[in-house]
């Protein structure tokens, strides 16, 4: 249902794309990896999974099951609670190795929370959690890098200015753009491991600001320019 209803809305907010490395959506039973940004970039990412075919199970802040209804759809959907600094924490880690023995993608953010950040330019993944070395160790599962650009157009900065930004963009309708990496190992050694992982996000990454020509702040690994040769989807 949320896949459904992002792929849905997204469009009318922004002008999304699509490419991918493979040319094919993330194999079954493998840890997505995306970019955090904005509030709006998991809607943007769930829009692009969908319309590459993958509609995968999500580890998101608990506080969000909080609210009503949304509560009741993430719990029916089977997406995960992550219970930061609290003694259930290790559960979200259990219940994703559930969902990848069942054959199912598991949608992560290994940055952890948002980045505390104005503007709408575009900037490298921050260092990651090591939640992600032991979800990829102890489950032999593969890692999916996907770099999203221009999801801060719909929301950031103040809260007066995420909502500004949020109701002109069907108006203004940002250009979006999702790029997945190819699948990785990333080995079981925890810092050369989240070493892997974060320089194949930092790339994918680096690959849709580069088709979206989105500013980027000073010192990032990649400027902006041609789109490449990748698949694009849909």
């Amino acid at each position: 249902m949320l896949s459904r209803l992002a792929g849905v809305v997204v469009p009318v907010f922004g002008r999304l794309t699509v490419t991918t490395e493979t040319g094919a959506a993330p194999p079954a039973g493998s840890i997505v990896i995306a970019n955090h940004t904005s509030l709006s970039d998991p809607a943007v990412v769930l829009a692009a999974l969908r319309r590459l075919g993958a509609d995968p199970v999500v580890l998101a802040a608990a506080g969000l099951w909080r609210i009503p209804v949304l509560g009741r759809v993430l719990t029916w959907e089977g997406h995960i609670p992550v219970h930061r600094h609290n003694p259930r924490a290790a559960q979200a880690l259990r219940d994703a190795q559930a969902a990848l023995a069942a054959g199912r993608s598991v949608l992560l953010y290994p940055e952890g929370g948002l980045p505390h950040r104005k503007g709408v330019r575009e900037a490298p993944p921050r260092p990651f959690h090591p939640g992600l070395f032991h979800l990829a160790r102890s489950t032999g599962a593969q890692v999916v890098p996907l770099g999203q650009a221009g999801a801060r157009a719909l929301a950031s900065g103040s809260p007066l200015e995420q909502v500004a930004r949020l109701l002109t963009a069907p108006l203004r309708r940002p250009r979006l753009h999702v790029h997945v990496g190819a699948p990785l190992y990333v080995g079981s050694e925890q810092a050369q491991a989240l070493a892997l992982a974060g320089s194949a996000l930092t790339r994918a990454w680096c690959a849709a600001a580069r088709r979206l020509g989105a500013p980027v702040v000073p010192g990032s690994p990649c400027l902006p320019g041609s789109g490449g040769t990748d698949a694009e989807v849909g």
